[in-house]
């Protein structure tokens, strides 16, 4: 696993291209960054900091009416809230919901299911094991269609662990 150090080493840069972004006016792209230095965050475990991003993303997105950006952010914000200890269980069911609603209606499949893999993950964490096997198997067959292996991986180790295989 890579020192703390270098995992942070990225971040002043993404955070410069942010800080560009907002200095030269194109705010448009600026919901997007703000979603990408949040997930960096998440990543490295910042998730009060992931979290104030991503709700800014958002904020900025329905502001600007920028649709696919603001089911970004809400997917953003259903894991991190489902990261949060507690879980915050109901929000983040509520943001994947909201994410995959915006995502359906705007035709992003790779975000629907990204979305129903969020919530099978968060469902399998609360012993809902029916609900977790059912959007998990919704997100495998979404990810076998666009043959996206490597999140199709992923997703066929969580639905066998939560299946108990």
């Amino acid at each position: 696993m890579p020192s703390r150090d270098a995992r942070r080493r990225p971040l002043p840069l993404v955070q410069h291209v942010v800080g560009l972004d907002v200095s030269t006016g194109l705010l448009i792209g600026h919901a997007r960054w703000l979603s990408y230095v949040s997930e960096a965050y998440m990543l490295i475990g910042r998730v009060a900091e992931a979290t104030g991003l991503a709700a800014c993303a958002l904020m900025l997105a329905g502001d600007l009416k920028i649709r696919a950006c603001e089911a970004y952010a809400l997917r953003l914000l259903g894991e991190l809230q489902a990261l949060r200890e507690p879980t915050k269980v109901a929000q983040a069911q509520a943001s994947y919901r909201q994410a995959l609603a915006a995502a359906e209606a705007l035709g992003i499949r790779p975000l629907q299911a990204h979305c129903h893999r969020g919530l099978g993950l968060l469902y399998a964490t609360t012993s809902q094991a029916e609900q977790a096997q059912a959007a998990l198997s919704t997100a495998i067959a979404m990810y076998q269609t666009m043959e996206m292996i490597f999140w199709l991986l992923e997703t066929e180790a969580a639905l066998a662990q939560v299946e108990g295989r």
